[in-house]
């Protein structure tokens, strides 16, 4: 009889280097961890890789010069609006310096406030308030922010003061703010727009504006001069490495989940469901970070990953229908219920309270959690249960 429900696991893999065979590898963690812990592989398993091993095997690199020219060659010549760009040293300091590079002519970056679009804030809503600020009209130059805000803009976790930072970047880098892409137009047409995902929108506005608008996903599509390339979200989703050169969101993602779900089949036996996972989506409730700086929480996933969840809210049952019973004859009860839920609950009142969230974006927060961003060296998450119930037998 089943007495646990899902259970995460992160695998000890081997460091991954450029050309290394990721499938054999994490089928041979994946297997030498069963073996050794103790614990047995089943069908519809989940076995996540996360997205940063992915592209370093496949050798998804990119170099400042090489970002710089796709951008001059995309743009032209002229000054460079940058907006919306995440206050983060990992995610964006590199590609600044990009752009820097691309636009010697001059750099405007204009910011949103009182955060970035993943949390990351500059100030506080309560020194808004105090300010009589409204963020969906109020516009700032740098010398106006400083005036009305001072320098009170410190990060709360990383110590950093991100206006002043990204304006040491070259002597022309000017910093505005706005939450109206348009804004940057008094400064430049040539715009780049950094948002993830609000993008769409903001490249709408401004080329309904005349803009020439690069989005993030619009760069190093292609390669450019031997580098690595994604040609559906270019530098979004992508990392530092060194600091001339970013790791770039892993790409033709298809095919590495169903070469990696075939190889554990034949090694175990067993019909598993294999996904790549990046960013999770949780919010910090201390720093107000949402941690969601990828473009897609999953770039690839095989089918049995398609889906949402389709569950009924156990205690609504427990304080209605089912009051009256207790003990074995109430789990008997409630297994029944679930048993015969209707196939899709949307709208019914006994789900409510569920998650009606995409099975691989559950996947990937548990995953992200699971596996850490530091030196867990657990690269590879096992995840088992997840599709059983309390109805469930074994």
């Amino acid at each position: 009889m089943r007495t646990t429900g899902i259970t995460s696991r992160g695998i000890v893999t081997p460091v991954f280097q450029q050309g290394d065979d990721l499938v054999k590898a994490v089928t041979e963690s994946v297997c030498n961890a069963a073996a050794n812990e103790g614990f047995a592989l089943h069908d519809r398993d989940i076995v996540a890789v996360t997205e940063a091993v992915v592209g370093r095997t496949q050798g998804n690199y990119a170099t400042c010069e090489q970002i710089a020219k796709d951008i001059r060659n995309k743009l032209g010549e002229g000054p460079i609006g940058i907006v919306f760009p995440i206050l983060s040293r990992n995610r964006f300091s590199i590609l600044l310096r990009a752009m820097c590079m691309a636009s010697p002519e001059g750099v405007i970056i204009q910011m949103s406030f009182p955060s970035d679009e993943v949390g990351n804030a500059l100030i506080s809503w309560d020194l808004m308030d105090e300010k009589d600020v409204d963020p969906y009209r109020d516009q700032f130059t740098y010398e106006e922010f400083r005036k009305v805000f001072g320098n009170e803009t410190v990060h709360p976790f990383t110590g950093m003061d991100y206006i002043e930072y990204y304006r040491s970047f070259a002597p022309n880098v000017q910093v505005v703010f706005a939450n109206d892409p348009r804004y940057i137009l008094n400064y430049t047409k040539k715009v780049i727009t950094c948002d993830i995902h609000t993008r769409a929108r903001s490249k709408r506005l401004l080329r309904a504006k005349g803009a020439t608008v690069l989005g993030m996903d619009d760069i190093m599509t292609s390669s450019v001069d031997g580098s690595g390339f994604n040609p559906d979200y270019g530098i979004l989703g992508s990392n530092k490495a060194t600091e001339e050169k970013v790791k770039l969101f892993p790409r033709e993602c298809d095919k590495f989940v169903e070469a990696l779900q075939a190889s554990l089949l034949k090694a175990t036996g067993k019909h598993m469901e294999v996904m790549i996972y990046g960013d999770g989506c949780f919010k910090d409730p201390v720093g107000g970070i949402w941690e969601l700086a990828d473009p897609v929480v999953s770039p690839a996933y095989t089918s049995g990953l398609q889906g949402t969840p389709n569950e009924l809210k156990m205690k609504y049952f427990a304080d209605n229908d089912l009051k009256n019973l207790t003990g074995e004859e109430l789990a008997k009860a409630m297994k029944e219920k679930i048993r015969e839920k209707d196939s899709d609950l949307k709208g019914n009142m006994a789900s409510q309270g569920t998650t009606p969230r995409r099975f691989t974006d559950l996947l990937g927060s548990l995953c992200d959690l699971t596996s850490g961003s530091g030196d867990r060296g657990t690269p590879v998450v096992l995840v088992q249960g997840y599709f059983t119930n309390f109805a469930s037998e074994d």
